[in-house]
This record gives structure tokens, sequence and C-alpha cells, in this order.
């Protein structure tokens, strides 16, 4: 009799322990490097440490001086796509501020325009259908910082603006 307890308040235990989805609840989420907001898919390329400092040399201003920080700069590049059926308008879409996982939140940096790509395609016209567009930004973050995402930002046809996050596997 014993046993037949001890076995059912394992299987109970192994079974309180899966979520509805029959994953174990232990397991961490999966990370998240897609989304679509409204009609636009946002899909995560890279995460680059660019370290303390960047080069004034690298920049596309010859009179461009080195940007120091005391902690580290992280270049960022999520690439978007309209899945709808219109162009979605100028401005409509953009990248926000990177989020740690104590709730810092650090926008994008700026005092960097000169080492960014130009043209700067964020927030441009996204036609229907058409490859994703790279957008780019460079953010400067705390050393000690982990679980870093993304926000991903999309406004609907009346303007209206939701936002998202995406996980960044930084290199």
């Amino acid at each position: 009799m014993a046993i037949l307890i001890v076995f059912f308040a394992i299987k109970f235990a192994s079974n309180a322990s899966k979520s509805k989805d029959g994953s174990d609840s232990n397991e961490p989420p999966k990370a998240v490097y897609e989304t679509t907001l409204n009609d636009v898919r946002f899909l995560f390329e890279s995460a680059e440490d660019l370290g303390s400092v960047l080069d004034g040399s690298l920049s596309t201003s010859t009179y461009q001086q080195d940007v120091v920080t005391t902690e580290k700069f992280l270049r960022v590049i999520v690439r978007a796509q309209n899945k709808g059926k219109m162009n979605l308008q100028k401005f409509n879409w953009d990248l926000g501020s990177i989020v740690d996982s104590d709730g810092r939140i650090f926008p994008p940096s700026d005092q960097v325009f000169y080492f960014l790509p130009r043209p700067d395609l964020c927030g441009e016209i996204l036609k229907p259908e058409f490859d994703p567009v790279p957008c780019t930004r460079i953010y400067e973050v705390s050393k000690i910082s982990t679980n870093l995402k993304i926000e991903v930002i999309a406004a609907d046809q009346s303007g209206k603006r939701k936002s998202e996050y995406l996980d960044l596997d930084v290199r």
C-alpha cells in the first residue's frame, strides 16, 4: 500500500511540474528573436559588443573624435518587413530602448550619429512584402546587465503604437 501511495505522489508531482503545453515549468522561456506587430514583422539580426571606445576614425565623419564610456557600447541590428497590403508610412516603426533583467532601461545613444550606417533606414517607408529592411542603433549599456531585450515599436493605420520585446544574443 505504501508503494502505491509513493508511486501516485511521484506521479502527481511530475504532472504538477508540467505546464499546460506539456513542457517542464523549470525550463527557462524560449528566446524570442522574431515578432509581428500590426503589419510589421521584426527579425533580430545581431547585437555586437563594441567595447568602451568607439574609434572616431571608423565614423562617417572626418572630424569625429573617439566616443568613450565607462561601460560598453552595443550595436543592434533588427530587420523590419511589411506584411500588410499597403505601404507603411515613414516613422511608423522603430527600435526603442534596451531593458535588462533588473529592469534597467538604456535608450539609444545620442552621441553616435556618425557611427550609424548611411542611409539610416530605421523608420523608413516599408512596402508590402519587400525584403526586410535593416535598422541599426547603438546603445550605451551597463557591463553588469544580463538578459537584454530590445523594444520594437510599430503603429497601425490610425497611429496607435504597440511595442514588444525581442531577446538580444550579444556577441
